[in-house]
């Protein structure tokens, strides 16, 4: 059930969000990459809202949808690629971060595919997608009623 509506959002919020989600979405990091770590967070974060929304922007950009289907286990499959993993890695780290958890390790292997900069803003990519699950959650917003674009 929806708890908060579109409609009774505070004046500013979703374009302050939305903002953030076009500077990411322009800086140049691979767009499919970015929806296939967007897709596996809001697995994690247990969000169907966006789970409808990526995978519906992801296969509208040409990804496939097996890929889609099997992120959460990356791990045991041979489709992602070496970057992929890298970033799906980070993404799980980051949104499942312990207090006590060093990170040193992954940026190490984010290196290897990226610069600090790309880093940085696969770093703002994570914190995004986390944000946009935790509010979607908290609305009760809807699943499924999604299209291409709309966001």
């Amino acid at each position: 059930m929806e708890r908060i509506t579109y409609s009774e959002w505070p004046e500013g919020l979703y374009p302050a969000l939305k903002q953030v989600q076009d500077y990411i979405d322009r800086s140049g990091l691979d767009h499919r990459m970015l929806e296939l770590m967007r897709t596996r967070v809001s697995q994690i974060n247990d969000c169907a809202y966006c789970l409808d929304m990526h995978f519906k922007e992801a296969v509208h950009a040409g990804e496939d949808p097996i890929r889609l289907i099997s992120v959460s286990a990356w791990r045991e499959t041979p489709y992602y690629s070496p970057q992929e993993r890298a970033v799906l890695e980070f993404a799980e780290r980051l949104t499942q971060m312990r207090p006590e958890e060093d990170s040193a390790d992954i940026h190490d292997k984010l290196r290897k595919y990226f610069s600090q900069q790309e880093i940085a803003l696969l770093t703002l990519a994570v914190i995004q997608i986390n944000s946009w699950n935790r509010l979607k959650r908290s609305f009760g917003s809807i699943p499924g009623k999604y299209k291409v674009g709309s966001h």
